[in-house]
Formats: C-alpha cells, structure tokens, sequence
C-alpha cells in the first residue's frame, strides 16, 4: 500500500491544470509577431502546421514539474510483518473401547462415530498438543501428547474395541492414567475429554478419586456420557456365524459423568446420536480456545526516485528539444 509521507505539497498539484489552461489561453499571444500582406509563401515553406511542437514542449514541462510535486510528496510503500504468538493447550482424549460400544444407536455404531467426531476435533485445532488414551477393564496409551496431527490420526484409526479379557470399564484408572501425562505440562490450560457409555465397573480407583487428582493438577474434564437414553441394538454373533441385533440397557451412570465435571471444572454432556456428539465437540472447541496474540509492524520504503527522475528527465528532454530541433528564431 502506497502513502504520502508530506501530502499537503499534493496541493501543488492543482496549479499544473492551471498552468495549462493559462498557456492555451493566454501564454501564446506574449509571443512575438510580424506583419505579412500575405502568408502564403510562409505556409508552403512550412508545409503543415507546427504548433504541436510548442504544445509538446510545454506539456513535458508542465508533466515534468507534476511529477516532481509528486516526488516532493514523499510517496512511501508500507510492508506490514506480523508476529504471531500462540499459547497451545494441551488436550489428552479418553476414549472408551469396551464392548459397549459396538452398540448401532450410532451409525456405523458407538465406537466408529466417536472416532470420525474425534477426527474432525483434531482437525480443527492449531498448535495444541493433542494425545489419547484408550481404556475399558485397563487403559492403554495410544499417543502421547504431540503436535504431529497426522500420526495422531494415523492411530487414532486403528483403534478397536478391546478383546473380550480386557473388557470392563475402569473411568478411575482411565482418568489417573491421563493426569500422569498431563500433571508435568507447562500449557497455561490442561484439559481432557472422556468419553464413555457405561459406568466405572473396573480398576482399583474410583472416579472421584481420580477427579480430585485431576482437580488438583489443575486438569479440566469434559465428560460426554455417549448412547440412547432406555435401549439399544446390539449386534451379537449367533454360533453359525449370524449377526442379530438384540435390544439392551443403555447403563450409564450419568451422576458419576456430572460429578467429575463439575468437581474440575468442566462440563457434562449427553450425546444420543451423531448429530449431537459432533455439536459437543463443536462446543468444546470452541470454549477451549487457543490464545494468540499478534504483533503488527510496518516498514516504510521510499518511492520518491519513481517520480524525481522521471520528473527531471521530462523538464531536460524539453528544454534539449527547444534550443536545438525545436529551437525558436525571433
């Protein structure tokens, strides 16, 4: 973007029309005449009319003196540099793998929908270290805390519902697992998103337990207890090898799910359908905001040479061209 360092001289600028107007009016009856009983041997020595010279020679001058009225100006280009500064928030997910959650009151069921909203969770974020954890009767470290958005995705792919002798629901150890890789952070914010949709019926620690390590670590939790409310279908193998869905109790102890958020912090939701578990998540996003701060610089450079040059050049090409070719004989 281009400025005026010293604009009031673009005042200056009005009197180049002036000047002009002045010599087609007035300027070129002060010049010199003679007196002929006839101008026709004067128009067959010419050949053709002349006047376009002197208008030329004029108009340099005066183009000339506009330019340099626009070099007096100052004009300035300002290159803006900005510095960006983020404050990343460290984010550690906590999935829930037990068998539950081959439940399809989600489509395709539990499971593969809260991947695909996870997903998209991470997409959306920017410059947050990001990690998960997995847990059903034990928890499991599936990505540490990481920046590399593409691996966490990578992995967060393969996950799959836990074999049959690590099936269970320990909330407690899933929630101390995931304050162990939060407790050393130095992020101004710790927060972490459990999902599950049963109740703690594993492990040696209870979730309010956990919930008060975690509050004391200054750990955030968002609980989204996850399935439709009475019964669901359940896909179970019959022995030839047959799928039947079965309809079962959706158990979930939402008391526990409000407790632990509320005693850190955060929040409890209830999703019973994709829609509503992407619209979590969503909202998640968008209260844990990652701060950026932004500094603006503004580097000037000069142009005046653009116009003093050409300025000089135009009144010197003009006063070459009226004392030589031309010249004016009085």
């Amino acid at each position: 973007m281009w400025y005026f360092a010293d604009w009031f001289y673009l005042v200056f600028l009005l009197i180049v029309p002036g000047l002009w107007l002045w010599y087609k009016k007035r300027g070129q009856k002060t010049e010199a005449t003679l007196r002929f009983s006839s101008v026709r041997g004067i128009k067959e020595l010419a050949g053709h009319r002349q006047q376009w010279k002197a208008d030329l020679l004029v108009g340099l001058k005066i183009a000339g003196l506009a330019f340099l009225i626009l070099a007096l100006a100052r004009p300035q280009k300002g290159d803006t540099i900005r510095e960006f500064t983020t404050e990343g928030i460290d984010i550690m997910m906590v999935l829930d793998i037990s068998s539950s959650m081959r439940a399809v009151d989600f489509r395709p069921n539990r499971l593969e929908a809260a991947k695909a909203v996870s997903r998209k969770f991470i997409e959306g974020r920017q410059s947050d270290r990001i990690g998960l954890i997995v847990f059903a009767a034990e928890s499991f470290l599936q990505c540490p805390l990481t920046v590399d958005y593409d691996v966490l995705k990578e992995l967060l792919d393969q996950v799959d519902i836990v074999e049959e002798r690590y099936d269970g629901t320990a909330i407690g150890m899933a929630i101390a697992n995931s304050v162990n890789r939060l407790r050393d952070s130095n992020s101004k914010s710790k927060i972490m998103i459990l999902l599950s949709d049963g109740r703690n019926n594993a492990g040696e620690l209870a979730p309010e337990t956990a919930a008060d390590m975690a509050e004391s670590f200054g750990v955030k939790i968002y609980t989204i207890a996850t399935g439709k409310v009475g019964q669901a279908p359940y896909p179970v193998q019959l022995p030839g090898g047959q799928i039947q869905y079965r309809l079962v109790d959706v158990d979930i102890d939402e008391d526990v799910m409000k407790g632990i958020a509320s005693s850190t912090g955060g929040k409890y939701f209830r999703a019973t359908d994709e829609e509503s578990l992407s619209a979590i998540y969503d909202e998640i996003s968008r209260m844990e905001k990652t701060e950026m701060k932004v500094k603006e610089f503004i580097n000037y450079h000069d142009l005046y040479p653009v116009f003093l040059l050409p300025g000089f050049f135009l009144i010197v090409i003009s006063a070459i061209l009226g004392l030589t070719v031309w010249r004016k004989i009085p």
